[in-house]
């Protein structure tokens, strides 16, 4: 009788370690890494963290949830793009071939390439023309331009030159949609930003001209 006791018990601990430290995927496009979601026990809660795959940048409008981030050594606002969670300072080694994902439900993005720069800091030119359509052909370097990613979609793109690139989304540029993507050998991502408060208006998918705010 104890014996039956204590494997029923046992069986009953296995069981809650299980549901607190289970994981399941949410699927992107074809050929693209899931990105793995881990739920934990919380205070009888639930805590989510969520954590894109390796050679991913994850964009978004800060608004939407990446939010934004002061990087002192850049010394400007970046928001928009992540390779975790939140908005950070992007980096990744040549070679590397880039998913690019859209992690809106509702709004579309580009990844253009702004320009290219030697070293910090990073000035983000204030109303810069960023096209709409693909351009140069999958491969980042100047003139770059992903073409409209549809949300929960993505594409990829080759890092074959090293260097220092200022991006930005054709759409939501001013809305700080504007990142540092460096291509280095030994780079590592920025720290991270923190969540963003949710958006009080519908952002529109046309592009702006308007100047960006922030005091860049």
């Amino acid at each position: 009788m104890l014996l039956r006791s204590a494997s029923l018990v046992a069986a009953v601990a296995a069981l809650a370690v299980s549901a607190c430290t289970g994981s399941n995927h949410t699927s992107g496009s074809p050929g693209l890494p899931p990105m793995a979601t881990r739920s934990f026990a919380l205070d009888g809660g639930q805590l989510v963290a969520r954590a894109l795959p390796p050679r991913t940048i994850g964009e978004e409008l800060p608004s939407e949830g990446v939010g934004s981030v002061h990087s002192a050594p850049w010394g400007a606002v970046v928001g928009g793009f992540t390779q975790m969670r939140y908005a950070q300072v992007l980096a990744f080694p040549p070679g590397t071939i880039l998913h690019v994902r859209n992690l809106s439900k509702t709004t579309a993005h580009t990844l253009d390439v702004v320009e290219a720069i030697a070293k910090a800091p990073a000035r983000f030119p204030q109303s810069p023309s960023l096209a709409v359509a693909a351009a140069g052909h999958g491969v980042l370097g100047k003139g770059y331009a992903s073409g409209i990613i549809q949300p929960g979609k993505s594409i990829t793109v080759k890092l074959l030159k090293p260097g220092i690139y200022l991006i930005g989304c054709a759409f939501h540029y001013s809305l700080g949609m504007r990142d540092v993507l460096i291509v280095r050998k030994g780079a590592k991502p920025g720290p991270q930003g923190t969540p963003a408060p949710q958006p009080t208006a519908t952002p529109s998918t046309a592009p702006s001209s308007s100047p960006p705010g922030g005091g860049w």
